[in-house]
């Protein structure tokens, strides 16, 4: 008995099997291309995806060599901004999806914030104004692709996160819906309500019947129809954003624990519970779940930066400091320390808490005896500094001292970087055994909803720990370290 989890993410899709002892058996990633039409445009072709998924699952069945009626159910967890828009007569994808790192509506963006919107925004989408949240991508494509206001005018045209189309393509058109974590991510859902929102659908010129339809996180989304690699009428039960999936797939169920997903970014959250709470630090209150079992909404603090994993990729290919990622460790562990140089990966602005869209990345700090080692070891530190940033500024919104951090992701496999946000941080660090918890978290999701596990105490016995980091670093030594880090972050925002 199996679980179909898929995992869309920003540069491929990873299609695995979990058994009902929370084990991935097996699984396989398929990349597909990334389209960069201008400087700071990010766009997906809506069927490359597709395609990468029915790979994936043609990938396991021939793997596992899968019986008739051994997947039970189908969980879904994938980058959650990136928005695609499609023909609902067709089927067809009017424009490749934009993706949630794309810029192109910064100048929306800007003119929202001098109508004075940041507080409306904020109060009922726990959001800030910023081109990364859907919202501004269905007003560009409205207000750039021919017929598409027409389309949606007629009730033609329909809008989705990457979940939305991939639950469209495999009930064979048949569902168009959406779990809340998702929609609390478009800046169109009143996060109170977990109802999309008339004023802001009114900001943003969007009709509400090209939205799909909002429901829990392990509700039933449709069943599979005519899908090449599965029978007809599997349950899709499970559906989260690939964040929110990582916090669930860690079992961080309870008010302050906190997990880090190190990906193509890196993703903080903290479980804040069911009261919806604001920040004042920079930070994202977001959905986290909805149970069917639940009468109130899960809500998290949330702080993003843009570029973690993705700089280490910019070393290997753009500045081709090694042939493959994992060998960024040994290249670091060279030297002792940075030797005071300073990597700011501010390569697609800044996330929380600073939401600098204009930062641009920033090396300084060199000498003549700064080595390749050095600048490998100053990513790496980056990559832990600006978490440490985010997670201070949590604290300090929760009002409450976080547990011990939860790390997932590839990156997370790299143990210097483990010890060194154990030392910035100043807290502890744990890795489970199965770091692949945004697959683990849409299985676990999916699971609960056809009943495989009855609850989350269920869920919780199968979560196995890895490995702890314990600090090795002292205060004085921390506060030293951070203050030349905010140096750096200084100058990248502010750079003539």
């Amino acid at each position: 008995m199996y679980i179909l989890s898929i995992d869309q993410g920003t540069t491929g899709s990873t299609v695995s099997l979990v058994n009902e002892m929370g084990k991935i058996v097996c699984s396989h990633n398929e990349e597909f291309p990334q389209i960069f039409p201008k400087p700071g445009w990010v766009e997906h072709n809506p069927e490359d995806i597709w395609k990468s998924v029915l790979s994936g699952i043609k990938a396991v069945n021939k793997k596992a060599n899968l019986k008739a009626g051994s997947i039970k159910a189908i969980g879904i967890t994938n980058q959650r901004e990136t928005v695609v828009a499609w023909d609902r007569v067709t089927g067809q994808s009017i424009h490749n999806a934009i993706v949630w790192q794309c810029r192109r509506t910064t100048e929306f963006c800007q003119k929202l914030k001098k109508r004075g919107l940041q507080k409306t925004i904020k109060n009922k989408t726990g959001l800030v104004i910023d081109p990364y949240f859907s919202a501004s991508k269905m007003n560009w494509i409205l207000s750039n692709v021919p017929n598409a206001t027409k389309k949606m005018q007629n009730g033609d045209l329909a809008f989705g996160t990457i979940d939305s189309f991939l639950i469209y393509k495999l009930t064979g058109g048949k569902s168009h819906v959406t779990d809340v974590s998702n929609a609390s991510r478009t800046m169109l859902l009143n996060i109170k309500t977990a109802k999309w929102d008339d004023e802001l659908v009114k900001i943003f010129k969007v009709n509400k019947k090209s939205l799909p339809e909002v429901l829990d996180s392990n509700a039933l989304f449709g069943k599979t129809h005519k899908v090449p690699g599965l029978e007809n009428n599997i349950p899709i039960t499970g559906v989260l954003g690939d964040q929110q999936a990582a916090l669930f797939g860690q079992t961080c169920f309870k008010e302050a624990e906190a997990k880090c997903t190190f990906g193509t970014g890196s993703f903080i959250l903290m479980n804040i519970g069911a009261k919806k709470r604001s920040s004042r630090s920079g930070l994202l209150t977001t959905v986290a779940w909805k149970l069917t079992s639940d009468k109130s909404l899960t809500y998290a603090f949330e702080g993003g930066a843009f570029i973690c994993g993705a700089a280490v990729q910019w070393l290997r290919d753009g500045l081709e400091f090694f042939k493959s990622a994992p060998e960024i460790e040994k290249l670091a562990r060279q030297v002792e320390d940075t030797d005071g140089v300073e990597f700011v990966p501010a390569l697609s602005g800044l996330g929380a808490p600073y939401w600098d869209p204009d930062a641009r990345g920033l090396i300084c700090g060199l000498t003549r005896g700064t080595t390749k080692a050095h600048i490998a070891r100053a990513t790496l530190e980056a990559m832990a500094l600006q978490n440490a940033d985010i997670l201070k500024a949590m604290e300090k919104d929760a009002q409450t001292k976080m547990k011990k951090l939860r790390v997932d992701g590839g990156a997370s496999n790299n143990n210097l970087l483990m010890q060194l946000q154990a030392n910035y941080l100043g807290q502890n660090i744990i890795r489970p055994e199965m770091i692949e918890t945004t697959s683990l978290g849409a299985a676990y999701m999916a699971g609960l909803g056809v009943g495989i596990w009855k609850n989350l105490n269920e869920i919780k016995k199968v979560w196995s720990i890895d490995k702890e980091f314990k600090k090795h670093m002292s205060e004085p030594q921390r506060k030293e370290r951070l203050k030349s880090w905010h140096r750096a972050i200084d100058r990248a925002r502010f750079q003539a």
